[in-house]
């Protein structure tokens, strides 16, 4: 058969399967074409490239789009600052306003900077465990919201001084009567259900990493495959560069983008050069790499929140007032929590519940009855799952 008569019946298979089947350069076996951008050469990256300015069409108009994903964080962010409003003014806390918020019902956000969040069109509640089925999916959001009513109730008591018994305030912290800082658990949980579930194990998927990436979604300038990605960087920080207001003592960041500074100081400085190379690979087609990276990631902020779980069961041992000890178990419980989201290592509800249990829920009077060797079991359990 003669050579172009080949080629154009090969252009044609191209054309008509093209968003069926990827149809290889071979001078370059993983480059899919035809593609929508121009190639962007990994070693233009660097740790200071600013993430939403740098992809952009052929024709130099940006196509990222952090909207969702900040927007989510945000909302996160205004329900963790109403949380610490009771230990700070002493205001007694409401669980609807926390319900309203975590759906983004009833218009729950306010003040200038969050009112846009009402009309937002997203929310926390529906991508909080959503890798989970159904049924356990409505079980774990049941489970936070549970926390709600817990804070509020314990918040009536902001005046007092918490004891075996009864609720107050341990030093700064605000505890029920069973020695637990409901908004400890709330955010660390959140940090689990929402940031390390809905980024790690949904938007960073096998099956969110194989979505379209021939066509533009309907009014956008960017495929649903870009956005995945996206939306997986703005649910992790709102800086323009993860991790660029690096000092000594601070990551610039927050929740999970915080405790991968604090508690997976390793990968911390690799992650985001690994966003930027995993958006690359989606404009260059390259699906090797791309899975490398959100691997990386993924495994990255596993590591952390497990690292966080033995940090605050450490501090539980070495804290020298009943105040320090229950901060440190109210953090501790909640990354506890979070371990069911740390798919990599087969972590589940399970192993978590079953940790939980021991440390504080099965006992009567909780935090008040924990021992060294409560401690030391949930520290083994979670350095043998975790290899650490």
């Amino acid at each position: 058969m003669p050579t172009h008569t080949l080629f154009v019946r090969l252009l044609a298979l191209c054309l008509v399967f093209g968003s069926l089947v990827a149809c290889k350069d071979e001078e370059n076996p993983l480059t899919i074409t035809p593609q929508l951008r121009q190639q962007v050469a990994y070693t233009k990256l660097t740790d200071t490239t600013t993430y939403a300015t740098f992809f952009v069409d052929n024709n130099g108009a940006k196509t990222v789009d952090l909207t969702t994903g900040n927007n989510r964080l945000l909302m996160f962010r205004a329900i963790n600052t109403y949380l610490g409003t009771a230990a700070g003014t002493g205001a007694a806390l409401d669980a609807t306003v926390l319900k309203n918020m975590f759906s983004n019902t009833a218009s729950p956000f306010s003040g200038t900077a969050n009112t846009g969040l009402n009309t937002a069109g997203v929310q926390l509640r529906n991508v909080t465990a959503s890798s989970f089925s159904a049924t356990d999916a409505e079980k774990e959001r049941q489970t936070i919201e549970a926390a709600f009513p817990a804070i509020a109730n314990a918040s009536k008591s902001v005046s007092a001084v918490a004891s075996e018994g009864k609720a107050g305030k341990l030093g700064t912290y605000l505890v029920d009567e069973k020695g637990i800082e409901w908004g400890q658990i709330i955010q660390k949980s959140l940090i689990g259900a929402f940031q390390l579930d809905y980024i790690s194990n949904v938007l960073l998927s096998d099956a969110r990493l194989s979505a379209d990436n021939t066509t533009l979604v309907a009014g956008n300038n960017y495929t649903q495959l870009e956005q995945n990605w996206d939306e997986a960087f703005g649910i992790l920080t709102t800086n323009g560069a993860y991790g660029g207001k690096t000092t000594a003592t601070s990551s610039g960041e927050s929740f999970i983008g915080s405790y991968l500074w604090e508690y997976n100081r390793e990968d911390f400085p690799k992650l985001h050069k690994a966003l930027l190379t995993g958006r690359a690979a989606i404009v260059n087609n390259d699906t090797k790499t791309l899975n490398e990276q959100a691997t990386f990631i993924r495994a990255a902020m596993e590591k952390a929140i497990a690292n966080a779980a033995l940090g605050y069961l450490g501090k539980w041992k070495t804290g020298t007032t009943d105040a320090a000890r229950a901060h440190a178990i109210g953090e501790g419980l909640g990354f506890i929590y979070g371990l069911r989201y740390a798919k990599l290592n087969k972590g589940d509800a399970a192993f978590s519940d079953s940790i939980l249990n021991n440390l504080v829920y099965s006992a009567p009077t909780g935090f008040w009855a924990l021992t060294n060797a409560k401690i030391d079991a949930a520290t083994t359990a979670i350095k043998t799952k975790f290899n650490l």
